[in-house]
């Protein structure tokens, strides 16, 4: 069988969730699978082959387009439906791990993966230019044109049914996995020193770890810190440190900030690089996730395989997630985010208890058990 794979997402120069799931998934995918051909596309502009992954299988090519990606996207994919991308590859079935402009034949058989739909949950979490991409892309009928919808989750398999009026029959649900540089790091490892002291942190903080916009529900988590620092005397030492790129809408959380009495305490890191991340997850006394809303949400998986106990909301698809294995918290009420963050630092039986129960729970979730369930597809899907 001849499969195409959209890797564009894979352009990016920072990777977050999406891109991440991409790569993690397709390499653990072209391990396990050396019988199948694989095509993966991507257009560019400019030559970013130095910015693309490795894949270095013989049943692997990798097939681009030069033209600009405006040019590619809103004129020729959306506009005139050319070129057809199947017929470029020369595929059977193509697979898309990302919501994107794309022209199919009909003969080709189409699997999508949908991550989240909070464009359509709430749209007031995003910028104006966001929510044109998101009308123009005409995502509802990305959806229904699939043969095959792979969810992230059951709360997203729930979101397609009930925003995009998909049957049932036609969605899938695999989980993501945790990629396997997240574990708990030894205390004398130089690494942690080097990080601490390269980002000046203390020996306890509250960590925050994702892209900066409202959904993240930031705006609270200071608020929370705030209450909590102006309650506990002994929490004079202790930190929130906000790690992430920029996303939209950030002025207002920058201005929370500014406001807070605690605000030398408030440190913001802006992107983290991947290599660096299981060593800030492991000098954290604490990881919180405020979030209004995910389809999956992986930082707090990956601070559990780090050992560190999760704070995280109770809404949307995280306790499906964390499965148990962290305090949940309604994130519109910033006296139960702050009243969590103090049950950790002053119970240690809790604490612990978190610790061992996350770990457990990270295990459960790697991307070997999600390849085999999108090989298993692929294999139906031609049938």
């Amino acid at each position: 069988m001849k499969i195409g794979i959209d890797i564009r997402t894979l352009m990016e120069k920072n990777y977050s969730g999406v891109s991440e799931y991409t790569l993690n998934l397709i390499k653990a995918i072209l391990k396990k699978d050396r019988e199948n051909e694989y095509k993966l596309f991507y257009n560019s502009g400019r030559d970013i082959k130095n910015r693309l992954p490795v894949f270095d299988y013989k049943n692997v090519e990798i097939i681009s387009r030069r033209y600009p990606n405006k040019i590619f996207n809103y004129l020729l994919q959306k506009i005139f439906k050319y070129p057809k991308i199947d017929k470029i590859l020369g595929v059977d079935v193509f697979w898309m791990p990302h919501l994107n402009f794309i022209s199919l034949s009909k003969e080709s058989k189409k699997i999508l993966t949908v991550h989240d739909l909070s464009f359509w949950r709430y749209p007031n979490f995003f910028n104006l230019r966001r929510n044109i991409w998101h009308c123009i892309i005409n995502i509802k009928k990305l959806i229904r044109n699939a043969d095959k919808i792979v969810a992230v989750s059951e709360n997203t398999k729930n979101d397609i049914i009930d925003l995009a009026k998909i049957s049932v029959d036609k969605i899938e649900v695999a989980y993501s996995g945790i990629d396997e540089q997240y574990k708990v790091i030894p205390r004398d490892d130089k690494n942690l020193a080097m990080i601490k002291e390269k980002y000046d942190l203390k020996d306890e903080f509250i960590l925050f770890l994702g892209n900066l916009e409202p959904r993240k529900n930031l705006i609270s988590l200071i608020r929370a810190y705030n209450k909590f620092k102006r309650d506990n005397f002994w929490a004079e030492n202790i930190d929130l440190v906000i790690a992430g790129g920029k996303g939209w809408k950030t002025k207002d959380i920058f201005e929370e900030k500014e406001k807070s009495e605690y605000r030398k305490n408030i440190k913001f890191l802006e992107y983290i690089p991947r290599e660096e991340k299981v060593y800030l997850y492991n000098l954290a006394s604490v990881f919180i996730y405020p979030s209004f809303y995910e389809g999956f949400g992986f930082p707090p998986l990956e601070a559990m395989a780090c050992g560190t106990p999760v704070i995280t909301s109770s809404v949307s698809s995280l306790p499906e997630v964390v499965g148990g294995c962290s305090l949940l918290i309604n994130p519109d009420n910033s006296q139960e985010i702050s009243e969590a963050v103090k049950l950790i630092f002053s119970d240690k039986k809790i604490r612990d208890s978190l610790t061992e129960a996350g770990i457990r729970r990270a295990k459960e979730l790697n991307w070997e058990k999600t390849a085999e369930k999108y090989l298993r597809i692929f294999r139906e899907i031609k049938i």
